[in-house]
């Protein structure tokens, strides 16, 4: 399953294009999400069916809201990203899958080669910058997640962290990152600096962080723990993960997030997606649903709880 290189350094937006929002998409994203609320009989006994590559811990919350504003069941499957794409594959015109949320654009990009996905209304798609949708509108960012480094505050000075992914495989860090080798971010991310590098430059970066003693971890949750005890001064993670435990800990966890230099690889963002299926009945309430992961307060919930990066515009990062 190949992943397109949407996945891209993190970029800082101005100011002025993301604290204001136009009220003509306010007023367009309220209509849509809310429009079945006012009139039950649109919505009496309807139901979409849901493939989520995103954890029902992440956007749960999300679909009970959008079930309570408009009275839609969703009926949700979870499993892995690619997992699901797989299934979705197999399973062609049968489907009974409206819609699918993945956590990066490749098994979106996939089902999309594959002519499996519908166009997206165009107010759902402008609620987002052009670089995070589909050239073709067959699917939406709705969060992402920046590729971090994770370090230990009291066992590195700032002024020794690295400025690029590409300097963990000098002798400075040996024996001293970890790596959650088998994790699917990783993997994720992995894939897109593969594409942007070639073959040979990230198989020789990998071969050369395993030659530098970096340490394998299943997850990226069990690396910023490693980080905070002391266990291992570096990790590379999501960005979120550190937060969490911040936020859990205080000044407990003694760890930070290090960004690398702007434009590096080791920065990269990857985008959650979510994407209509073309053999779906219901379109309409699939749209609506897509209109709700990226309205102004769901978009504040993956913010402000999941502390995953908005990408509707208008809504700040917290």
């Amino acid at each position: 399953m190949r992943n397109r290189p949407t996945t891209r350094p993190v970029r800082r937006r101005s100011a002025a294009s993301r604290a204001v929002l136009p009220l003509l998409g306010t007023l367009l994203v309220s209509i849509t999400v809310l429009a079945t609320a006012g009139c039950g009989t649109d919505t009496d006994n309807r139901s979409l069916t849901v493939y989520s590559g995103r954890s029902e811990k992440l956007v749960g919350p999300i679909f009970e809201e959008f079930e309570a504003v408009t009275g839609v069941d969703l009926q949700v499957r979870y499993g892995s990203s690619n997992d699901l794409a797989l299934a979705l594959s197999a399973e062609g015109d049968k489907t009974r899958a409206d819609v699918f949320l993945s956590r990066s654009p490749g098994p979106a990009g996939y089902l999309d080669d594959l002519g499996m996905l519908a166009p997206i209304d165009a107010a759902v798609l402008d609620r987002v910058d052009p670089d995070d949708r589909s050239p073709d509108g067959t699917w939406v960012g709705f969060a992402g997640r920046a590729r971090v480094l994770v370090y230990n505050i009291d066992e590195v000075p700032v002024a020794e962290l690295p400025a690029s992914v590409f300097d963990l495989t000098g002798p400075g860090y040996r024996d001293m990152v970890a790596i959650p080798g088998s994790n699917s971010s990783f993997q994720d991310w992995f894939t897109v600096f593969r594409l942007r590098n070639g073959d040979g430059v990230a198989t020789k970066w990998l071969d050369d962080m395993v030659a530098n003693g970096a340490r394998f971890y299943p997850k990226n949750r069990a690396i910023v723990e490693a980080v905070g005890r002391g266990e291992i001064r570096f990790g590379l993670v999501n960005h979120y993960y550190n937060h969490q435990e911040v936020a859990a800990n205080g000044d407990a966890q003694r760890s930070a997030n290090h960004g690398f230099a702007e434009g590096d690889d080791g920065g990269l963002m990857i985008i959650a997606t979510a994407a209509i299926l073309e053999q779906s009945d219901d379109k309409k309430t699939a749209n609506q649903l897509l209109a709700h992961l990226l309205s102004n307060s769901q978009q504040r919930y993956l913010t402000d709880t999941v502390f995953e990066y908005p990408l509707a515009i208008g809504v700040e990062a917290a």
